[in-house]
């Protein structure tokens, strides 16, 4: 597989697609898990992980593709091809629905591009010359800062004198509307199942701040080394840059401001004062449960010595 394209075409990804795909895979990986018990479950070894199939699509403008949606397929393993009258009906029904949108490849799971992948891609060139390959990768790998999705392309190398079809990787970016950026903030920021203290789900809101607090700060300072080499003369000087640094720098002139300040101290000092008075409903409250204990207890011993609670 070669290691990245050439065609020179640019993607881009809408989450809509990596969400779709993840919960395609959730829903079916659920759905194929084995009931048993649990003596059973420690000596059985885990199943091996479910591969989801689907469609792709979105619209084409130039060089550039933007893949919007998908919606899935049903898939013959045994024969390593897609159900064609599934296929040509969901695509009717997105036609109705979605009359700009085209098919423009297809997905799947798993850690890295089959070689029966190439079956179902080249099936689909009657509908695409040139069928796009979206594959997101389900296995949790805490250490991967990049999103776990790979696009590839298909182009025809000679290999030991025969010409063949390859898949070969494709940069993309992640392009949003103001609904898709609405829904992956609700989504980001849904409560468990479970429930869990108020303490735990402060916890998590914190730590998901400070590491976005985190990513900011690293963000910067790289940018702030790049610009002081560009000042030594280190590296060229590149003006369009410059004027988006410069633009991103006027988007905060309030930072600056003694309205800024003013506002900000108010808040902070609003936070402390309710901070304090919690802190001091707290003491009163457990200052009032001692008292009544005290009186409970006090009433006890005056009644077994013939006398009464003063308090």
């Amino acid at each position: 597989m070669a290691s990245s394209s050439s065609s020179g075409l640019t993607f881009k990804l809408h989450p809509l697609v990596i969400v779709n795909i993840s919960d395609h895979y959730t829903r079916v990986k659920s759905q194929s898990l084995p009931p048993h018990s649990a003596a059973d479950a420690s000596s059985l070894p885990p199943p091996p992980p479910p591969r989801v199939f689907g469609c792709v699509i979105g619209v084409q403008r130039g060089r550039t593709v933007e893949i919007f949606n998908s919606f899935e397929l049903l898939y013959d393993p045994t024969t390593h091809s897609l159900d064609r009258a599934f296929l040509e009906k969901k695509q009717e029904l997105y036609k109705k629905v979605f009359p700009h949108f085209y098919i423009l490849g297809w997905y799947s799971t798993g850690s890295d591009a089959q070689e029966s992948d190439m079956i179902i891609h080249k099936a689909l060139m009657d509908i695409n010359e040139s069928p796009v390959y979206v594959l997101l990768n389900p296995s949790i790998n805490p250490a991967q800062k990049d999103l776990p999705i790979t696009i590839y392309e298909s182009e025809l190398h000679v290999i030991d004198g025969i010409p063949q079809l390859i898949f070969v990787r494709s940069s993309y970016t992640i392009e949003t509307v103001e609904a898709e950026r609405i829904s992956v903030d609700h989504v980001a920021h849904l409560k468990p199942s479970d429930g869990g203290s108020a303490a735990t789900q402060l916890a998590a809101h914190l730590t998901s701040i400070h590491s976005a607090i985190k990513m900011l700060n690293s963000r910067i300072r790289v940018l702030h080394h790049y610009l002081l080499s560009m000042q030594k003369g280190d590296i060229p000087c590149e003006n369009s840059l410059l004027r988006q640094v410069s633009s991103l720098l006027r988007r905060l002139p309030a930072i600056e401001s003694e309205k800024f300040q003013d506002d900000f101290l108010m808040e902070y000092n609003d936070t402390l004062l309710i901070t304090y008075l919690a802190m001091f409903t707290n003491c009163s409250s457990t200052m009032n449960e001692l008292v009544d204990k005290f009186n409970t207890a006090y009433d006890r011993q005056g009644r077994r010595g013939g006398r009464t609670a003063f308090i």
